[in-house]
């Protein structure tokens, strides 16, 4: 898939605020610090489509960005931020929930994992919740690059079979970099096959 344009359309901290349901909707999301940012950059070819900030968990709201003037690319709040109050992270959680179960366009989402990381409690809780809600997802594993050859190639493994040890789930996955663009042209030729199998 060729990204020929991108634009933000609008940010909505619930469900019904969101745009029209006229086009699909691709889902990312994951935990603060993961690089969502940078990757959603990294796949529209923008080095500022999406606001990357010093500060973990800057998103609180529901960003929706117009692509090729066919599909959305949802920027979802991150979650797990140690330095959130309990308020906060409940509020997070609120707004992450009711987008999943009340937009009837999300054609896929994206968790975005930190490959570096052995596989964390809340990100086995939210792939299970997922699961148990019939919400297909994949997995995008980010911060390729600051890896070894060793880890490169061994941690994306480990983490898919902790994760089927764990919970019994072991979804499709793709390895990303933002700074070389790894995986990039492998995520939005996904979404493209993912778009057409709609059609079909």
């Amino acid at each position: 898939m060729k990204i020929t344009s991108s634009s933000f359309v609008k940010s909505s901290s619930k469900s019904k605020d969101c745009p029209d349901q006229k086009f699909y909707e691709y889902a990312f999301i994951g935990r603060s610090n993961v690089g969502k940012s940078s990757l959603i950059n990294a796949l529209t070819n923008s080095k500022k489509l999406a606001k990357i900030s010093g500060t973990p968990g800057k998103t609180l709201l529901i960003n929706h960005f117009l692509i090729n003037e066919k599909w959305f690319l949802v920027d979802l709040p991150g979650y797990g931020f140690a330095r959130k109050s309990k308020k906060e992270k409940k509020i997070i959680e609120e707004i992450i929930t009711d987008y999943f179960l009340n937009r009837n366009n999300i054609n896929l989402t994206f968790v975005l994992i930190d490959l570096r990381l052995k596989p964390q409690k809340i990100d086995l809780e939210f792939m299970l919740w997922l699961n148990q809600n019939n919400l297909q997802f994949k997995i995008i594993f980010t911060k390729a690059d600051k890896l070894n050859k060793k880890e490169f190639i061994e941690n994306p493994d480990n983490y898919l079979k902790i994760l089927y040890n764990e919970i019994g789930i072991h979804p499709e996955h793709f390895v990303s970099s933002s700074k070389s663009k790894l995986g990039r042209e492998e995520i939005l030729h996904n979404i493209s096959l993912q778009m057409n199998s709609k059609k079909a």
